[in-house]
Order: structure tokens, then C-alpha cells, then sequence
């Protein structure tokens, strides 16, 4: 590949991954240009990005819509992958990516932009089923990312798929994750706040927390992963309950003015 005409830019979110950035960014060594998008960190994230020779800019707000528009703005790139800091790109994925660059250079009239599958681990057990997120890009055809929740790009042309899954390695401790449901339970309860969603009623926890369970043990294939499947799916109603037990809370407290 001939970096002088063709670069590729690598935009990274963290927040706090001091533990998992630098086994991130190793694998993205192939990349001509990384690009750090730090979230308010807090441990030495920031410091180990740079070790990386990453250019880091730093960003609080919460939405990831606004996180990965920064990093597009940021970027210098021909093309444009996203890769988060629990994710790491596999050498067949790399090899891939490589050669898309190289045979679409100056085509015209098929995907510019990819889905990525992630073969995704819980707790250090390989998930039954795979996800695919929109996250690669010839920059000119990625417009923006829009939604607060649950992020979209906005693109020009058609979406492929690649072959080769990223690695993402998720929920690694219970302690982490409860932390991270925590924190995220409550910005998911303000933005559903903010949308004028129903009051939340008794009824109404127990159905999110049996769809958060039902969804991860049998739609998913939780089932097959043993104690794990069992934790995660139990985990995922858990985690539905708390955001929406915080969005009774702030309705709650906007009826009462407060």
C-alpha cells in the first residue's frame, strides 16, 4: 500500500482503559494515523495513548454520537476505522482492511462503508453469537453519527460486510461491570427522561428486566455458555432494572419540580 496517497486513520473512544488501551493500540500499528477520543479519564489512559504517538483529544460528553464525530473531525484519513478500547483487530482482520484500501482505490460504484462482526467475550468466555457494528469508512461517505442511545452513521453509498470479527473483550470483572451500569444507567435514564417516556410503573420493571434477560440468554444463545450464559443474561435484566428504576427516580422528581 502506498501510505503517501492512501491513510488510514484509526479513531479510538476510552475512558478509563488504562488496563486494556495498550494491548488496543498494539494491534492497530498498521494504521498511519491514530486518533484518541478520551471520554474524562481519570488513570493514566491518556499518558499511554501517547506512548502510542496517538493524538489525543479530550471530550466529556457523554454521547457516543458526539465522541465519534469529534474523531472524524480529527482525522486526516483517506479512510476511517473505529475500534474501542476493548477491542482489538486480529491479523486476518488487518490484512483485510489492507487490501479493501488497495483494490477500491478509485473504484467507483460499491461499498465504501463495512459492517465489522465482533466476536465478543464475557467475563473471558467466547459468546455464542456475534454482533456487527458500522465502523469502517471511506471518510468522504461518512456524513455524521447521529442518536444519544445507540449510535448510527449516516452515510452515502451501500454497507458491506467484512469476513474476519474484531476481538472485543468485554464485562471482565462483576466489579467493572456494576460500576459501568452504574454510571451509564444514569445517562440512559435522562435521555429517556428528556424523550418524555411513559411513567414508569411496577408492570413496566418487570417487563425490561425480563426482556434484558430473555434477550441475552435465548435470543443470543446465552444458554450455551454454561454459568457464564446464566451470570450475563441475569446481569443484563439486572442492568435494565437499574436504568429504569433511575428513570422513575427523575420523573419523579420532575413532577415534583426538584
Amino acid at each position: 500500500m502506498n501510505k503517501t496517497s492512501i491513510l488510514l486513520s484509526v479513531v479510538v473512544i476510552a475512558r478509563n482503559e488504562e488496563k486494556r488501551i495498550s494491548k488496543c493500540l498494539e494491534s492497530l500499528s498498521f494504521c498511519d494515523e491514530i486518533i484518541v477520543v478520551d471520554n474524562g479519564s481519570t488513570d493514566k489512559t491518556v499518558e499511554i495513548a501517547e506512548q502510542f504517538h496517538a493524538r489525543v483529544f479530550l471530550c466529556e460528553e457523554k454521547s457516543f454520537s458526539t465522541l465519534r464525530n469529534i474523531g472524524k473531525e480529527k482525522a486526516t484519513g483517506i479512510w476511517i476505522l473505529y475500534v474501542d478500547a476493548d477491542e482489538t483487530i486480529p491479523q486476518a482482520l488487518k490484512e483485510e482492511i489492507l487490501r479493501i484500501i488497495e483494490n477500491e482505490k478509485g473504484k467507483k460504484g460499491i461499498s465504501t462503508s463495512y459492517f465489522i462482526t465482533r466476536e465478543n467475550y464475557y467475563l473471558g468466555k467466547k459468546w455464542p453469537m456475534r454482533d456487527k457494528m458500522q465502523r469502517f469508512f471511506l471518510k468522504n461517505n461518512l456524513i455524521q453519527w447521529e442518536g444519544t442511545l445507540h449510535e448510527t452513521a449516516v452515510i452515502k453509498g451501500t454497507m458491506g460486510i467484512l469476513d474476519e470479527p474484531l476481538i472485543h473483550n468485554t464485562h471482565r470483572m462483576l466489579e467493572e461491570m456494576v460500576e459501568k451500569t452504574n454510571e451509564w444507567s444514569l445517562f440512559e435514564a435522562e435521555s429517556r427522561l428528556a424523550q418524555n417516556h411513559p411513567p414508569v410503573v411496577g408492570w413496566r420493571l418487570i417487563r425490561v428486566m425480563l426482556t434484558g434477560f430473555s434477550q441475552s440468554f435465548f435470543r443470543q444463545g446465552g444458554w450455551r455458555a454454561g454459568t457464564v450464559g446464566w451470570i450475563e443474561s441475569i446481569y443484563q435484566g439486572f442492568s435494565m432494572f437499574i436504568t429504569y428504576a433511575k428513570l422513575w427516580e427523575l420523573q419523579k422528581l420532575h413532577e415534583n419540580g426538584e
